[in-house]
């Protein structure tokens, strides 16, 4: 029985030469525990990414360490050859180690390996989107970025990126990437309770830049969970549904790529992302990141 196709919330971005939805899928979770080896069930892994594609998401973030390997290989078997509209956003600047960390890896030799292992293992000539991974597990650092951005720059005018973001960068490495070259990205950690990109949301808004949170619920004390879930009570829906919702009415130029291992919760997901979210809400949400 064919699944109903659902209404994608939020409408679309244009994302350099792309039009995308901003309701976008992360394929992070695809993997065993700690983003790590295979999933437990590779048919429903692969069920996921086809519903996707079947509800018309066609903005979809990976990363060859997600696995590592094993989320590219995953969306390859499922969706190759790839839709015209498909836009598949992949990462480079780090790899995995053995105990399962996450080390930066970021001269020019390693990432032009990973570029080469990322257009492998998705099965393309050219990647759609890569944003430079900075800073480490903790967050941000702030340091010069500019040699290994310009590794990325180089393989884009040799024809094998077609655009370019930054990832877990402060603002100050968003402008020192903008000065080397355009983006058409920032992927950071953001959400309800954790604004600190306030003000660079707002000017990459008037940019065209794209926004790209991920942890739409990470860092939440239980004060600030006790107001979500009051919102999310009075909607009749869940906190997940209402901190999506409310990341599509923070800014047109946020894009969504919440994450899930089920087509189910997908779908949910899709749903929850529309609510209506009213003045008393909006208000009383808001009021959690202080």
């Amino acid at each position: 029985m064919k699944t109903p196709t659902l209404t994608l919330p939020g409408g679309t971005w244009t994302l350099g030469d792309a039009t995308v939805s901003r309701f976008g899928y992360g394929a992070m979770q695809l993997t065993g525990p700690w983003v790590l080896g295979e999933p437990a069930d590779r048919d429903a892994a692969l069920a996921v990414l086809r519903e996707a594609a079947a509800q018309g998401i066609n903005h979809i973030d990976t990363a060859e360490t997600y696995g590592p390997r094993v989320v590219n290989d995953l969306i390859r078997e499922a969706l190759h050859p790839y839709g015209e509209k498909l836009l598949i956003a992949t990462k480079a600047g780090g790899r995995r180690d053995a105990e399962g960390g996450w080390p930066s890896a970021r001269n020019s030799d390693e990432l032009r390996q990973q570029i080469d292992d990322n257009l492998e293992t998705l099965g393309v000539d050219v990647l759609d989107l890569v944003h430079l991974r900075l800073g480490d597990a903790s967050g941000p650092v702030p340091e010069r970025i500019g040699e290994a951005f310009q590794t990325l720059v180089d393989l884009q005018e040799q024809g094998v990126i077609r655009h370019l973001g930054v990832s877990n960068a402060t603002a100050e490495q968003v402008r020192e990437a903008q000065s080397i070259a355009p983006i058409v990205s920032v992927q950071n950690m953001y959400n309800l309770a954790i604004r600190q990109d306030d003000e660079l949301i707002d000017q990459l808004a008037a940019e065209e830049v794209a926004y790209i949170p991920f942890f739409p619920l990470g860092g939440f004390p239980p004060l600030q969970s006790a107001a979500l879930s009051s919102v999310a009570a009075r909607q009749k829906s869940t906190p997940m549904a209402v901190a999506l919702a409310w990341l599509l009415r923070r800014s047109p130029n946020i894009l969504l790529i919440a994450g899930t291992s089920s087509a189910a919760h997908l779908r949910e997901n899709i749903t929850g992302a529309g609510l209506e979210l009213s003045d008393a809400d909006l208000e009383e949400l808001n009021a959690i990141s202080g």
